[in-house]
């Protein structure tokens, strides 16, 4: 749990300064238009930050950690928040200094894209296994019989 907690205050240091970073280039630049740069602190902060601690409560409940699926949605989802990230800024930065991005940087950015999606997914995975037998199975006895439960006056 430790190790989540600590990746959303770095997601939250980044963020943070990332958004120092797009002020203070965008003034020493004298750039008003629009930017990509705009959006890197908002995606660190959410994707980042609030993600992970929905993820650490998530732990709390479930004990994700225990699944041998966590470690791989764990590492493939920080990479593809990074390169991701990484890409926005780098784009960004370039369209402050008023240089074209190539599309080397857009390829880059969708293998990113694609690294988040895997481990959303295999986060899903995950969490649909560490879930308690579902609600319907639990009304019933250990036979399969439905199980009663009195409610009201009658019942108490």
């Amino acid at each position: 749990m430790r190790k989540i907690l600590n990746t959303a205050l770095v997601y939250t240091i980044v963020g943070v300064l990332s958004g120092l970073y797009y002020r203070e280039l965008t003034k020493a630049e004298d750039f008003t238009g629009d930017t990509q740069l705009g959006v890197v602190h908002t995606h660190l902060l959410t994707l980042g930050m609030l993600f992970f601690l929905i993820v650490l409560a998530l732990e709390k409940q479930f004990d994700l950690t225990s699944h041998r699926l966590f470690g791989w949605f764990f590492w493939i989802y920080n990479a593809g928040l990074v390169v991701t990230c990484t890409m926005m800024t780098l784009h960004g930065t370039l369209t402050v200094l008023g240089h074209a991005s190539n599309e080397g940087i857009a390829v880059v950015a969708g293998i990113g894209h694609i690294l988040l999606t895997a481990g959303l997914v295999l986060l899903f995975i995950t969490l649909g296994k560490r879930l308690p037998a579902s609600s319907a199975s639990a009304r019933t006895g250990g036979d399969g019989a439905p199980v009663v439960v009195a409610v009201g006056p009658e019942g108490s």
